[in-house]
Formats: C-alpha cells, sequence, structure tokens
C-alpha cells in the first residue's frame, strides 16, 4: 500500500462510521423526501428556459432553409412542409449559410433545373449541412450516385416531412417514397389541410389532382407523380373556404393537368369550378391552371361561362408544344393543331379578351425546318401574351431520349428564331387610355411597384401604396411594356377591400387546427412519439416515428396514454422491488 495510508482495510464494511447513518435511519429519511414537480406551464420556466444552441441535437430547434425550383405544384409542396416544419418548432429561415438543414424541393422538367438542385446538394455537404431532399427529381430516380446517402422525402409523403428532418439531424437517412391509398386506390396527395406558410399571404396555392392520364415521350414528371389521383371537390371547397378565413384574396387551381380533373373519382373541372365560385368573397379572384386540349375540349361551353364570371380570370394556360401533327404524334401528345385552334378560337370567340398562354419546345426530335415553321406561323397567327419557350432537353429514362436527335445548334437557334418572332410584337399597346379593374397581391422583383393583375390576368405594375396592397382598385394605363402595363390609381373611385380578413403576416403558419392550437397553448408535447407506422433505414431511429395531431387525427394522444400507463406499471416495479430489498 502506499505509505499515505495510515491503516489497512480488512472489510469493506469498515469504510462505515460510527457516525454514519444506520440502514433503519437512512429509511426513515427516505420517507421524508418528497418530488418536487416541476410546473411546465408556469410564466417563470417559460422566462427562464434557455434556448438550446442551434447546433444542439434536440430536434425541433434547428434552423432550416427550403429551396423550391419548378412549377406551381411543386411550389404549394413546399409551402406545406415548410407550416409543418414551423409548427413543430423549426425555425424557417431565408439565410442558407445559418440554416442547420437544407430542405431542397426539385423540378425534374428540364436539364437545367437538375443541374442546380445537384449544384445545391453539393454546396450543402461541403457547408457541412445536413440535407433533405423532395420533389420530382428524387421520386423519379432515387438510386442516381448523387443522391446516395440522402434522405429523400416522396411527392406523396410531404405531410411526413417532420419525420424525415427529424431523423436526418439524428444522423440517419430515412426515404419515404410510397404512394398515398385508400383502400387500394391511389389518392390525390397529403392532406390539404395541413400548415402551410405561404410564399405570399394573399395568395393560396391548391393542387386539385396530381398526375395526369397522358404518357408524354418527353415528359419525366410522368414518372414522380404517376396516374391521375383527384381529390375529392368537398375538400378541395373546404380548402377555398379556410384560405378565404385566413385573408387571401386570389386563388390558383394547379396540377399536371387541370382539365383532367376527376375523371378518376366521377366527376370534372366545371363541377369543382362552380362549387368553388359559389364561395368566393366579392372582390377576390380565382386563377385557373395549365390544362391540356383533349381534356378541355368536350367541356368547352362550360368553361367559356365559367371563363366570364367576374370572379375568375378570363385566363388559361393551354400548351401546344408544337404546330406540327408529325411532331405532336411523336410526343404522344393526343390531339392535333387542329384541336388546339379549336380551343383557343371558341374561348377567344365567347370569352372577349380572354389571355391564352401556351407553351412551345423547340427542336424536339425528328422535328424539320418545315415542322418549325409550322410552329413560327402558329404563333405569327394568335401573336399569344404569353409564351413560354423551351429547348428541348433529352431527360434520362425518357422515349424521346432514345429517340435521334436534333443537332444542338439546330435546337438553339430555333430556339433563337421563334424568341425574336416572340419579342417582335406588343401585345398590350392598344390598351394604353384604357381604365382597368386590378386586383393589387404582389411586389415586382425590383421593389419599385406593387403587381396588380386586371380581369385578364394581365399585369400591371400600380405605384407602390401600401394602402394598395391586397385591394381592388380602378387605374388609367398610362404606358405598355411586352409583358406589363402600368397604371395610376383613379382617385374618385372605390377601393375594396378583397380579403374577408385581416390576413397572416408573412412567414405566419396557416392552417393549424384548434386542436393543434389548443395543445401549444397548454403546453402540451406532440413531438416524437413511438409508432409502429413509418419504417426509417437507420439507427435506433427504425421504430420511432412522429405522431402529429394533422396525421392521425388525435392518436398521438391514445400513443401518449399507453406510454403514461406503461410509465406507471415500470414505477410500480421499482418502488416495489425497493422495498423488498429494503
Amino acid at each position: 500500500m502506499p505509505a499515505a495510508c495510515e491503516s489497512v482495510l480488512e472489510d469493506i464494511e469498515d469504510i462505515v462510521s460510527a457516525e454514519d447513518l444506520k440502514p433503519h435511519d437512512r429509511q426513515f429519511v427516505r420517507k421524508n423526501v418528497f418530488p418536487k414537480v416541476r410546473k411546465r406551464n408556469s410564466q417563470k420556466s417559460l422566462q427562464t428556459d434557455e434556448e438550446p444552441p442551434s447546433d444542439s441535437i434536440i430536434p425541433g430547434v434547428q434552423k432550416i432553409w427550403i429551396r423550391t425550383w419548378g412549377c406551381s405544384h411543386n411550389n404549394s409542396d413546399g409551402e406545406y412542409m415548410a407550416g409543418q416544419l414551423a409548427a413543430y418548432g423549426y425555425k424557417i429561415t431565408d439565410n442558407s449559410a445559418e440554416a442547420d438543414l437544407w430542405l431542397l424541393n426539385s423540378c425534374t422538367v428540364k436539364n437545367p433545373a437538375e443541374d442546380h438542385f445537384r449544384n445545391s446538394i453539393k454546396k450543402a455537404q461541403e457547408g457541412k449541412k445536413k440535407v433533405v431532399l423532395a420533389g420530382c427529381v428524387p421520386q423519379a430516380q432515387p438510386r442516381q450516385e448523387y443522391l446516395k446517402g440522402l434522405s429523400i422525402i416522396g411527392v406523396q409523403q410531404i405531410d411526413r416531412v417532420v419525420e424525415v428532418v427529424e431523423e436526418t439531424i439524428k444522423g440517419h437517412t430515412v426515404r419515404l417514397l410510397g404512394q398515398k391509398k385508400d383502400n387500394g386506390k391511389r389518392l390525390g396527395g397529403a392532406r390539404l389541410d395541413l400548415p402551410k406558410i405561404r410564399k405570399n399571404p394573399l395568395i393560396e396555392i391548391i393542387s386539385i389532382n396530381t398526375g395526369c392520364l397522358n404518357a408524354c415521350t418527353y415528359c419525366k414528371t410522368k414518372h414522380a407523380r404517376g396516374d391521375l389521383a383527384s381529390y375529392p371537390v368537398e375538400e378541395l371547397v373546404d380548402r377555398a373556404k379556410q384560405s378565404f378565413q385566413e385573408g387571401v384574396c386570389e386563388i390558383w387551381l394547379t396540377s399536371e393537368d387541370t382539365g383532367a380533373y376527376g375523371r378518376d373519382i366521377g366527376t370534372d373541372l366545371p363541377t369543382l369550378l362552380w362549387k368553388l365560385v359559389e364561395v368566393i368573397p366579392e372582390g377576390a379572384m380565382l386563377r385557373l391552371g395549365m390544362t391540356n386540349p383533349p381534356y378541355i375540349l368536350e367541356h368547352l361551353e362550360e368553361m367559356a361561362k365559367i371563363l366570364n364570371h367576374p370572379r375568375v380570370y378570363a385566363f388559361l394556360h393551354i400548351p401546344v408544344q408544337s404546330a406540327s401533327d408529325s411532331v405532336l404524334m411523336d410526343m404522344k401528345r393526343e390531339y392535333c393543331v387542329a384541336d388546339f385552334k379549336q380551343v383557343v378560337d371558341f374561348l377567344k370567340e365567347k370569352v372577349p379578351g380572354i389571355t391564352i398562354a401556351t407553351d412551345i419546345i423547340c427542336g424536339f426530335p425528328g422535328e424539320t425546318d418545315e415542322d418549325f415553321q409550322e410552329t413560327m406561323k402558329l404563333v405569327e397567327l394568335y401573336r399569344f401574351p404569353s409564351l413560354f419557350i423551351n429547348q428541348f432537353y433529352p431527360r434520362p429514362g425518357t422515349p424521346a431520349a432514345k429517340m435521334p436527335q436534333v443537332p444542338a445548334a439546330v435546337k438553339k437557334q430555333r430556339t433563337k428564331d421563334l424568341s425574336q418572332l416572340f419579342h417582335s410584337y406588343n401585345p398590350y399597346d392598344h390598351k394604353v387610355g384604357e381604365r382597368q379593374r386590378v386586383l393589387v397581391t404582389e411586389e415586382s422583383f425590383d421593389s419599385n411597384y406593387y403587381v396588380a393583375h386586371n380581369p385578364f390576368y394581365e399585369q400591371v405594375l400600380v405605384p407602390k401604396d401600401p394602402l394598395l396592397m391586397g385591394k381592388m382598385v380602378e387605374v388609367n394605363i398610362y404606358e405598355a411594356g411586352k409583358h406589363f402595363m402600368k397604371g395610376q390609381p383613379v382617385l374618385d373611385a372605390r377601393v375594396h377591400t378583397a380579403s374577408i380578413s385581416r390576413p397572416l403576416a408573412k412567414g405566419e403558419v396557416s392552417g393549424l387546427t384548434e386542436e393543434f392550437r389548443r395543445s401549444a397553448q397548454n403546453g402540451t408535447n406532440w413531438k416524437a412519439q413511438p409508432s409502429a407506422e413509418v419504417p426509417v433505414t437507420t439507427g435506433l431511429g427504425s421504430w420511432m416515428a412522429l405522431q402529429l395531431p394533422w396525421q392521425q387525427g388525435g392518436g398521438g394522444l391514445k400513443i401518449l396514454s399507453v406510454s403514461l400507463a406503461l410509465l406507471a406499471v415500470l414505477v410500480m416495479f421499482y418502488y416495489g422491488g425497493m422495498k423488498t430489498e429494503l
């Protein structure tokens, strides 16, 4: 033994001195010890609790940056994911550098969009950011090399984004790519009443269906969104009502093909639209999204009546893609140029002043110079005020990618020629001097004006007066450009507030149920709870999932009750065993 020790212990019991408590004394002291219950909801605890550091691995406290590419359907998905994450406690930030996790919501329509997506993944990894991927790219091709080892949330699984983010923050890889089904029938997607953060609090984007009935040879989106699956009319009307109650004054209906809406559930687009216009408040407006020619042909009479409704923009986006029937056949577009002209001519006659927007692909495989000239003639004939010109990009896995390709230089030249034709005319010059009624909803890109739209969804720039935002006003048009007009508010004209209630603040979460709001106010913990429903691919989280109020309609309370019961049993065993030992 070391010299510092003055004596050697013969037995371990020699450690106990005469001054120490005897066993029965210790038992007496134990009976007089009472646990102190912390009042979690007290104002004092709320003031003194410190916020965990940003690098904490406690889920629900990190900052998340969300980037979305692509169509309005994708933007709506991004808004829903932001809303759920914010409702759960995560902080949604516009600063990518300060974020702990990047949620990248991708578009697979064209190569440049996927290139931006891929570059963003690389940048996030270089910055040591956690990454969750969403949108059509990973849904369509989840096994791509650059996606390996990264978490993915599928396009129909956005109501479970919190689960994926939470497990990713813990260091796990999660992939949820399944389809929403009810009794084996594919559904339109996640519930429409999920929490959401609208990019613009005045505009609600509603996806009326997902997928389509076509099989276009160039389209990669079909691989991600699948076949047509529509939401019931009642659910869409309820979503519109809820949006108006939250201060929205403009609704956009979106999908991969709005014209095909309802064919899978025994209804149709005009039926939905007539139900929606019944609930649109005075001054608020509805904008209809893209529809392909085949599915609008049989509804032309009803569509003309709806587009003449004072609370519906006289606007329709009808992609033609090419004015050559042979090219359309190779694209498998299921219509001919005559069908497109019939739709446009009928609507122009029955809906005076209607805006028709269209899309054109330049350089599709097999497109000849004669084919392209037919497309140029079509644009010259109709002088579309809104024209989306796309150079063809072969998307991996599509039939068009295997076809003989038009030389890149030819595609580029055709795109340039069509663009020059489009910019050779000004569609709004004849409207200078008109007095128009416009709805103000946005700020211009350069922040110098507010952006409004007239009944034909033509863009009108107005002075940046905060009193005009969200209002229906009358303006005098004094200038016209290629893509816009400028208007000066009429001083003696009536200004109508389009919103029936105060709009939500920018960044404020919409769509929270009263159940969720009460639980938040009462301090109820809605966070991670066990569930056998969701398989997670790695780690201890393989048997864990989140039970959120908007997912299971209160099922979280049942699980919480079972958990408390199990905890009570464990406590009884613990104290029972302790008494036996003593």
